[in-house]
């Protein structure tokens, strides 16, 4: 069984161009952990939207492992991707 990586996203992110690198930065980061990881849930937002901002994007990771309580990690970064290879390193 492979985890599965889901990715969310509110309308100020264009979440389809990161689903790739998403997966890549979680593969990375938990591939160690193989099968004790259902699920890794992914969510991207743009924070002040419009508004702009120097840490405006951010990517909350919430990673189910087996038998146990659901980890979730936050970063805020000036970009999503940023955002993303942050909470991958939390992880």
């Amino acid at each position: 069984l492979r985890m599965q990586i889901q990715v969310n996203h509110d309308n100020h992110v264009d979440g389809a161009k990161f689903i790739d690198f998403v997966e890549a930065e979680v593969r990375g980061a938990l591939d160690r952990f193989g099968e004790r990881i259902t699920r890794v849930e992914v969510h991207l937002n743009d924070v002040n939207a419009q508004k702009g901002g120097d840490a405006d994007a951010r990517c909350l990771m919430e990673v189910r492992i087996s038998g146990q309580k659901p980890l979730a990690v936050t970063e805020f970064a000036p970009s999503v991707g940023q955002a993303i290879t942050g909470a991958a390193d939390k992880l």
